[in-house]
Parts: structure tokens; C-alpha cells; sequence
């Protein structure tokens, strides 16, 4: 059987006919395929790219939920259950012999309605975090960290948020592998979901590992956030100061690079662009500094930035948004200094 990643790939370069297969409510919109969500109802809230390097890829808003083609697949008809997903995808591909036939659509309804689903998931997440390692010094997390000239020694101290696990399931890989894990913290302050990133070493060291989605969440993600650094009051989020501000990046690595230049600075990661609309922050923060990626203008990237911009103004506070001069984001900035 082929490769988790190589069905993917595979799936990428039929993702057109593919998504009109699975999402028949759905429209084109540029060089995107817009549907309600994996439920497959009239909308624009699921996103699939069907062209250009991200091609095949998804993101869900509205359940939070992104990734490649064969992910798509597999939440979309499977639950989440890659192993389903590939035979159906082989026989979709004309690989294997048989119909692909697309299951009834309520039952993707009740998986994306489903609380005990949501809670199966919340409840696998917190046990990959508790199960790792919470000191990160000297692992292959600190390693691959440096390597992507982020020096936590710098700051005196790891974020919490942050453990390595030694061997980490990975569907893809069919095998554990080492990870960094990041807890994302709801507004309530508890955990809700991990985002995970694996690794593995490389002739350069440690990098992430070699696969077609090497970061994958698992778990509630809407409206949550890794907490990475304090900034000057050392306080909690729920305990922020009057007139604080937070810098909210995207991901893990650009989040910790703004905290190492600027670490009188709150610095959180809020997952992805589209997550940045449903954050609920403390009535005490009053600005809110979004470190975006350098994205196109015209991408889905772009319109989930100003979605986040116009929550942050409705809920009162001051935005402004901060980008990088060089490359992609800020850490592409830290590794060129």
C-alpha cells in the first residue's frame, strides 16, 4: 500500500474533481473551493486550495480543523480514521478495485455536532500532553528549536506550554515518533487540544520530520491559544494588568522569537489565522499586536486576518499588525540576523 503521504499527493493534483465529489454544495472562489463545513452545507467557512504548493489543502473555521488532501478525506467521510480514508481514497484514485462511494451526508453532521466526539478528542489531547516530558532541555524540542535560532536559555526559562514526548503515535508515519507537544488553553484556562510537531534528525540535526503534515492539532481548538511568555507583569492571562497588550503570532516558532526580542512582551500562538477570530481576551488587555505571516493579499489568509481585526476593534480593543521585513514571518527573521 502506497504512503499516507504519496495518496495525498496524489489526491492534490485531482483536489478540483475531488472537492466537487465530496462538497457538491460547494463553489469555486478564485483558486479556492468554499463549502459551510465538513458537513457539506452551503457556505464559505471550509476552504480548499486547488492550486499552487498548498494545494489539496483545508482549512475548517468553522470546526477548527485543517490539513492535506487525505485528511480532508477522512474527516470529511471517516471521522478522523485515515486507514478508511486511504481505501476509499485508492479506490476514488482507481487503484484499488471497487466504487468510491461518498457515505450519507447526515452522518458527517452528527461527527461535527457530536459532544461526545469533541470530548473523545479533548480527552486523547490532554493525555498526549500529560504523557510527555514538561523539561525540554536537552531534548530533540530544544535542539530543533535552536535550529530555528530559538535559544530558550535567552529567556531564562521554558514556557510551560511546551513538553517533548519521546514517542508520539503519528497515523501518517505508522510509527511513534518524537514530538514537540504545545498545550492550547481555552478561555476558561484549561486545556482543550495539543498541537503537535514531530521530529526527527536530520545530517543538520533536529528538524521537523519528513512528512506531508509534519504539525497536526487534535482536540477543541476554537478560541484557544499557547500561552508562550508572560511578558513584563509575569501574570496569567485571566490576571493581565489594566492596559495590557499581547502580541498574538501564528505559530509556535514565530511566537517564541517575538518573545525572545521583545520578552517585556505577552506573546501567545494562536494556531492559525482563522482561529484568531474566535479568541476571547480579558476586558483588561487593551491592544492587540497581530504578527502576521507574509501572506498574499488576495489569499484566504489575508481575509482571515482582517476577520481577526475587526473582531479584535468590536470587542473594543486598539490592533495593529506587525510583519516581518524579511522572509515569511519573524522567525525567518531571527534565523537571517
Amino acid at each position: 500500500m502506497k504512503q499516507y503521504g504519496e495518496i495525498a499527493q496524489l489526491l492534490a493534483r485531482r483536489i478540483e474533481p475531488l472537492a466537487r465529489e465530496l462538497f457538491p454544495l460547494g463553489y469555486r472562489e478564485g483558486n479556492e473551493w468554499k463549502v459551510g463545513s465538513l458537513a457539506g452545507e452551503a457556505g464559505r467557512s471550509l476552504s480548499i486550495c486547488l492550486r499552487g504548493p498548498k494545494s489539496g489543502v483545508f482549512a475548517d473555521f468553522a470546526g477548527s480543523l485543517a490539513g492535506d488532501a487525505l485528511d480532508l478525506v477522512a474527516e470529511a467521510l471517516f471521522r478522523g480514521t485515515k486507514r478508511e480514508a486511504v481505501e476509499w481514497a485508492r479506490r476514488w484514485l482507481g487503484l484499488s478495485a471497487g466504487a468510491a462511494v461518498v457515505p450519507a451526508r447526515p452522518a458527517a453532521v452528527a461527527r461535527v455536532s457530536s459532544e461526545g466526539d469533541t470530548a473523545r478528542r479533548t480527552a486523547f489531547a490532554s493525555a498526549a500532553f500529560y504523557a510527555a516530558q514538561p523539561e525540554i532541555a536537552g531534548t530533540p524540542v530544544a535542539a530543533y528549536l535552536l535550529g530555528r535560532g530559538i535559544d530558550l536559555r535567552e529567556l531564562g526559562r521554558q514556557p510551560r506550554a511546551l513538553r517533548y514526548h519521546p514517542a508520539l503515535a503519528c497515523v501518517e508515519a505508522e510509527r511513534p515518533l518524537p514530538a514537540m507537544v504545545a498545550a492550547i488553553v481555552g478561555p476558561g484556562g484549561g486545556l482543550i487540544g495539543v498541537h503537535r510537531t514531530w521530529l526527527e534528525q536530520g545530517p543538520d540535526g533536529w528538524r521537523k520530520a519528513s512528512l506531508a503534515a509534519p504539525k497536526k492539532v487534535i482536540g477543541a481548538v476554537s478560541g484557544g491559544t499557547i500561552r508562550l511568555w508572560r511578558g513584563a507583569s509575569g501574570r496569567p492571562l485571566a490576571q493581565a494588568p489594566e492596559g495590557d497588550g499581547i502580541v498574538i503570532a501564528e505559530g509556535i516558532e514565530t511566537g517564541l522569537s517575538i518573545a525572545l526580542a521583545c520578552p517585556e512582551r505577552r506573546v501567545v500562538a494562536g494556531v492559525s489565522i482563522g482561529n484568531m477570530r474566535s479568541l476571547v481576551l480579558p476586558p483588561a488587555v487593551a491592544e492587540v499586536v497581530i504578527a502576521a505571516d507574509n501572506d498574499a493579499p488576495d489569499s484566504q489568509a489575508a481575509t482571515a486576518l482582517q476577520c481577526a481585526i475587526d473582531h479584535f476593534i468590536r470587542e473594543g480593543k486598539a490592533v495593529r499588525v506587525a510583519r516581518s521585513p524579511v522572509g515569511g514571518d519573524f522567525n525567518d527573521l531571527l534565523v537571517s540576523g
